[in-house]
């Protein structure tokens, strides 16, 4: 071996784990963060809900809190070193609970105030606790009926024809729970409305690409007309993405990365990376014919701001979920423009699905998984 590429080695090595070592000192201070914030959310939990109990519960109860706090970024950690198989029971563990510490802690709140009005605290503490396992219950429900389809009528200027169908996919998010049999689901929905065209916007998937081909699997079965189109979600960031796309380019889905074609003569599609990671609006459209709507498939809604200033007529995005459990929804809208739906900014349409998997618990307060079936119209003449 050259002594010059033993030593241009070396250094990568080096650069390799002065960014490793970077990566790490801005991850702790996050984690310690979120642990702080899990852990006094629980210790309220402790104190409206299972403090007034009598023992053995009381102590019981705080065991189970005192376990389970810390479950999910522990199990998130040590998940990705473990097989899908492996590590599924884990997570499945982690995001049940975190989901039902979310509807506890809002049940404590609950208690306080009942308390506080004159409730015996002991009955305070049950209905907190009754209406949060029943909350839960309704989620799980909720996610297993599967997703619905969602009719949304959009109206484009210059559109060259009286209707112009687009069924949008979006954070379906096959992964460690979502796999070939809601794929399977999923694809016979869609196939069903016969669309003009098929759009994915984002967070198709959630692991490996070794593990999850056979899950993804049956998306080769989706059918259009004009094709389907996808672009990247952070998600597929997160597991090595050059493959990923490579893999569901093969599937017949042509993936747009900061470009755009012309549909049919009918609209011109563009597609932009995860904001993320390389997004470039400007790019994405540049050279476009400006005489046919302009459609932009962006996962995260804060691109509506590019997506305004380049001339789009339409974003379609996701990532939002529509906060998936309510309240978080409510949070959902400091960071973003839009989580959900139909909106209009200047000029330009933008709707956000509430996305057709899930992530991380498997239940849906409040939203819905969602196929969307958005009917392209003429602006009517007056």
């Amino acid at each position: 071996m050259p002594a010059s590429y033993a030593t241009g080695a070396r250094r990568r090595a080096i650069r390799a784990m002065r960014c490793y070592k970077a990566r790490v000192r801005r991850l702790w201070p996050r984690l310690m963060i979120i642990l702080a914030i899990l852990g006094s959310a629980h210790v309220y939990i402790w104190w409206q809900l299972v403090a007034p109990l009598p023992s053995p519960w009381r102590y019981a109860g705080a065991a189970v809190i005192a376990l389970l706090a810390p479950a999910l970024p522990v199990v998130s950690m040590l998940a990705r070193r473990m097989s899908r198989e492996r590590a599924r029971p884990y997570l499945l563990v982690g995001y049940l609970w975190f989901g039902l510490a979310t509807y506890l802690l809002l049940g404590a709140a609950v208690g306080q105030v009942a308390s506080a009005l004159g409730t015996d605290p002991r009955i305070a503490a049950a209905i907190g606790a009754g209406g949060a396992l029943a909350t839960v219950l309704y989620g799980l429900v909720h996610v297993a009926r599967g997703p619905q389809v969602r009719r949304v009528e959009v109206p484009l200027a210059g559109l060259p024809v009286a209707s112009y169908t687009v069924v949008q996919l979006t954070d379906v998010h096959i992964g460690p729970l979502l796999g070939r049999a809601f794929a399977e689901r999923v694809v016979a929905q869609v196939n069903a409305l016969a669309p003009d065209l098929i759009v994915i916007t984002g967070d198709f998937v959630d692991g490996r690409l070794a593990e999850l081909r056979p899950e993804i699997e049956p998306f080769r079965g989706l059918r259009a007309r004009d094709g389907v189109f996808s672009v990247t979600g952070n998600h597929e960031y997160y597991w090595n993405v050059e493959p990923w796309l490579e893999h569901i380019r093969s599937l017949g889905i042509s993936v747009l990365r900061n470009e755009h074609v012309t549909i049919a003569g009918t609209l011109v599609l563009a597609g932009t990376d995860d904001v993320s990671a390389a997004e470039d609006v400007s790019r994405a459209v540049a050279g476009r014919d400006p005489a046919l709507p302009l459609v932009l498939l962006a996962h995260h809604p804060r691109t509506i701001a590019r997506a305004v200033a380049a001339g789009v007529d339409l974003q379609l995005s996701g990532h939002t979920h529509g906060g998936q459990l309510l309240p978080l929804g409510w949070l959902s809208r400091l960071f973003d423009p839009h989580i959900s739906g139909l909106a209009r900014f200047g000029a330009t349409w933008l709707y956000v699905s509430e996305g057709t998997g899930f992530w991380g618990p498997p239940m849906r307060v409040g939203t819905t998984q969602e196929i969307t079936q958005l009917t392209l119209v003429p602006v009517p003449t007056r």
